[in-house]
Parts: structure tokens; sequence; C-alpha cells
């Protein structure tokens, strides 16, 4: 019985061919992160996404993982038609789909977005069974990341199943916090997360920085804000 098993599973195991040929590229990715909305995090993103590409003729691709798709909402007329659904590639175990496969254009030269999707609303339920769920974002960047020089990834405002798949793939993280002592303290649950993915799914993951947000220069409380951070 043991070796009929032995022999079923060589027989039947197979090996996921990609279609997308591998580019010239290998993008640094980028995973922006953050505990609780309304800290800028997706406009920090767009940002640095836009000026990559616009100033410094970069290719760039954002990848939105945040249900609420702020990233389309902040690029407005920017996106044009195209792209397919994250989500599939997410929840589907038979879908072999990069990234680059299913990502929209913008009007932006060398910008690049996955388009909004609103199944991402329930795409964390659908990963729920999934056998290494943690690693389907990082596989579907695998050849995606040699079309580009940089990959933002647009995580939830949560530590769950999006967020840890967007910390896994990636190389690095900016935390963006709002400039305020009781703001930036608040982020020690975020450090915590990213010391266990390190230490469990990622061993590479380092982390960029924290990025102040909401500063008020014109104001004394937000400059001592900033003094004391």
């Amino acid at each position: 019985m043991g070796l009929a098993v032995a022999g079923w599973r060589r027989t039947n195991r197979t090996t996921v061919e990609k279609s997308l040929p591998r580019g010239d590229r290998e993008a640094v990715v980028v995973a922006v992160a953050a505990q609780k909305g309304g800290v800028g995090k997706t406009t920090t993103t767009v940002s640095l996404a836009a000026a990559f590409a616009r100033y410094h003729g970069l290719k760039v691709l954002v990848v939105d993982l945040d249900p609420q798709n702020h990233v389309h909402l902040a690029l407005r007329e920017q996106v044009e038609v195209g792209g397919g659904a994250l989500s599939e590639i997410l929840t589907d175990p038979s879908c072999t789909l990069e990234v680059e496969e299913i990502r929209a254009s913008t009007s932006v030269p060398e910008l690049f977005v996955t388009a909004p999707d609103p199944d991402l609303l329930h795409a964390e339920d659908g990963m729920a069974h999934r056998i290494g769920k943690e690693m389907v974002l990082r596989r579907a960047l695998e050849v995606t990341r040699t079309h580009y020089d940089i990959i933002l990834l647009d995580c939830p405002p949560n530590m769950g199943t999006l967020t840890i798949n967007g910390l896994v793939a990636a190389d690095t993280v900016l935390v963006p916090a709002q400039a305020s002592m009781l703001a930036v303290s608040g982020i020690d649950g975020l450090f915590r997360t990213l010391d266990e993915v390190g230490a469990q799914l990622n061993p590479k993951l380092g982390l960029l920085g924290v990025v102040l947000t909401r500063v008020d220069g014109r104001t004394t409380t937000s400059n001592r804000d900033v003094k004391d951070l």
C-alpha cells in the first residue's frame, strides 16, 4: 500500500508552467502597510509610484490589495480600461496567472496598476482553506517582478491574510503613520507582525522606515510632535 501511494504521488505531481516570459529587470517590492486606516497609506503609495514613474523614469506597478480600492480613487481618471481580477489569482488554486497579466495601464507613462476588484472584499474568506495561502501573491509576482523596477503593494489597514500576503511578497516595508506620539506608539502591533513574518515566512523582509503623514509645518503642535518623534 505504501509503495502504491508513493507511486501515485509521483505520477500525479505536476509542475506549474507559466506562459509569461521573464523580463530583464528585477523589481524592488515594497509593501506599504498600516495597522489602521486614515493615515495616508494609499496617498503615500500613489504619490511615490507617480514620482518614480514621472520624475525618475522607472517602470512601476501598484498592486491594490485593499478591498476599498482607494488606489483607483486616488488616480481618478488616470486608470485606463484594462486589467483583470486580482481576487481570482488569490482565491482560485487552479489560476496560474501572473499579476502582470491582469494589470491595467494608466495615463502616466511607465505606471501600471491592478484594476479595481470588488471581489477582494471576500478574498480572505476564499483563501481561508488554501494550502500555503500566505505565499500566493509572492508566487504570482515571481515573473512579474522581472518586468518592473519597483512594485508597490498597497495593503489593507489590518493584519489579515491579504496584508500577510503583501509582507511575504515584499522585500521591504514602508509604514505610514500620523505625526503624533499616540499614532506612532500604536504601530507596535505592526512591528510584532513584521518580526513574526520575518521569522517564519520571509526572512529577507526589511523595514524601509516609518514615513510621517499629515504633517502641518505651520503649526507649533505639529512641529513639536515631529521633533519629539
